[in-house]
């Protein structure tokens, strides 16, 4: 009895020490992949491929990558090339947009792509989901709680949304008249964005 404690304790810290290598090492590899893509859409670009497709790929390696003042001027000269295509495909761009300018903690701004974002493609759930965290960054506890009903609408099943929601419910119990413009103790934070928002 005595011998299998450290038998098991010896077995489980091999176990937990082999899934902490294989998480390290997918990450690695995921990290290495984004940098080997990166530089082939970096190098596409620049010789020939300026089409919007193909920069808003390079922008989506980008934000992975954190690299947000780069992918706002990628996602803007999409934009720029954009025309013709579909409103889907503008939605697309204009949410990662949002979502790169969010991360920068320029919420205003985010918050005006986001809507042409919802311009282009009404029942886009990501986008109402990613305008509600600006608008609450932007201390409008109504038109968030606005945004994510309609997002949990479109999508019942978003847990980030109904979390947002269920928070906001909790800060701002009551009356929602009561709430239009800001709110102390809610106002714009720099930093990350990322609570389960994604840029498409």
């Amino acid at each position: 009895m005595d011998l299998l404690l450290p038998q098991a304790y010896l077995i489980g810290l091999i176990v937990l020490l082999g899934g902490a290598a294989v998480v390290i090492g997918l990450q690695v590899w995921r990290v290495r992949a984004d940098e080997v893509r990166l530089a082939k859409l970096e190098i596409q670009v620049k010789e020939d491929s300026k089409d919007s497709a193909t920069l808003y790929e390079l922008a989506s390696v980008q934000l992975r990558k954190r690299l947000y003042d780069q992918a706002v001027d990628t996602l803007k000269l999409a934009l720029k090339r954009s025309d013709g295509e579909p409103g889907e495909a503008k939605a697309l761009i204009q949410n990662a947009l949002g979502f790169a300018l969010a991360a920068q903690g320029n919420h205003a701004a985010a918050i005006r792509h986001y809507k042409s974002a919802l311009q282009a493609k009404a029942d886009y759930p990501v986008a109402l989901n990613n305008l509600g965290y600006a608008l609450e960054r932007q201390s409008l506890p109504v038109e968030a709680r606005q945004a994510y009903s309609q997002a949990l609408a479109l999508d019942p099943s978003n847990k980030t949304t109904s979390k947002r929601l269920k928070l906001l419910d909790r800060r701002f119990p009551a009356d929602p008249a009561e709430h239009v413009g800001p709110a102390k103790g809610m106002g714009p934070k720099a930093g990350s964005t990322n609570s389960g928002n994604k840029p498409g």
